[in-house]
């Protein structure tokens, strides 16, 4: 693996959530390979669950690990070509992604999106750009229309906690896993967020459909329906309450529009998941990327219940980097 970007750098997902369920049984297992090699971690933006679980995941593979928080401590990027830099801008991609390549194995970069310009955003031309001038393996640490590390996560916490049954056939017992229904549901926010993590959760939960470890739903107000190439698949409605029925995985999220790219449409306040709205599920559980706002995004009472998986799911950030370095590892070997 030379590059983590998408659902489409992973060929098998039952293989991978697999590998990171046994790193997480065994953290150091592979402590050698990472001996003497370096991963730089780059930030435009500010971060907390990605960069402390990307940075464990290194050190239990025994990297060595530098931080560049860009917003702070670097100079103001310029991403274009032929352009004389007599503005704000103070060093080129070209010569900031290369140079860190020469100080680095592994690389990763996170940027959120204008939400000004869509055609610009969903061109993801500074994370194409840094990936062709570094010249390193890179890991996408969020960028302007996906966040692989976090889906990888959910993933592997709904395969995790999807409970398993024993059947018998001939006279033999054979363990099945549950064919989970997981459900996406919009939810209320004060600003305007990006469609990253949405997007890359139904590319991911759309690929684990595809290979018949789910059934997979999205629910949102009328005027949020997602870019179509991240849904193709997926069950899609506007009545929340039905896409809730027998639900056994509910992931609250909200987003901006994608086709009146970056505005509110509607502050939806109706559309907060609560235990009351649960009761229509099949005792499903809740799930967050976090940071999360509480009683508006998520009702604290479901937040603070037995249903919610949102601090287990933060951990397993953890052994979702730890997979994919040990995989860009084992090339560099």
């Amino acid at each position: 693996m030379n590059t983590f970007f998408s659902v489409q750098n992973i060929d098998n997902l039952q293989e991978i959530v697999k590998e990171a369920l046994a790193l997480k049984a065994n953290p150091y297992a592979f402590k050698s390979l990472g001996q003497n090699k370096m991963l730089g971690l780059v930030f435009l933006n500010p971060s907390l669950r990605t960069r402390l679980s990307t940075q464990k995941a290194a050190m239990n593979l025994g990297m060595d690990v530098m931080v560049m928080n860009m917003d702070k401590d670097g100079w103001a990027l310029e991403t274009r070509d032929g352009v004389v830099m007599d503005g704000t801008t103070v060093e080129h991609i070209r010569e900031a992604a290369a140079v860190m390549g020469e100080y680095c194995d592994i690389l990763g970069l996170r940027s959120f999106p204008g939400l000004k310009d869509r055609k610009e955003d969903y061109s993801e031309d500074l994370f194409n750009k840094f990936i062709k001038f570094c010249n390193k393996p890179v890991i996408s640490l969020e960028s302007a229309t996906r966040h692989p590390l976090q889906s990888l996560t959910d993933l592997i916490t709904i395969i995790e906690h999807t409970p398993v049954t024993s059947k018998e056939a001939n006279g033999t017992f054979t363990t099945v896993a549950h064919k989970p229904k997981v459900v996406l549901t919009w939810a209320p926010h004060v600003k305007a967020l990006p469609q990253a993590v949405p997007n890359s959760f139904a590319e991911w939960m759309c690929k684990a459909q595809e290979e018949d470890l789910l059934s997979f739903t999205i629910t949102h107000p009328e005027g949020y329906e997602l870019d179509e190439s991240f849904t193709k698949g997926a069950t899609i409605t506007t009545n929340q309450e039905e896409a809730l029925k027998n639900a056994d995985f509910v992931y609250v999220k909200n987003w901006s529009s994608y086709h009146e790219y970056g505005k509110i449409l509607v502050t939806g306040r109706e559309w907060m998941p609560t235990v009351e709205k649960f009761k229509v599920t099949n005792q499903a559980r809740v799930m967050h990327c976090l940071p999360v706002r509480r009683d508006l995004e998520l009702a604290s009472e479901l937040l603070d219940s037995p249903a919610s998986l949102v601090i287990k799911e933060a951990g397993n950030r953890v052994w979702a980097a730890q997979a994919v370095l040990k995989r860009m590892l084992d090339q560099l070997v």
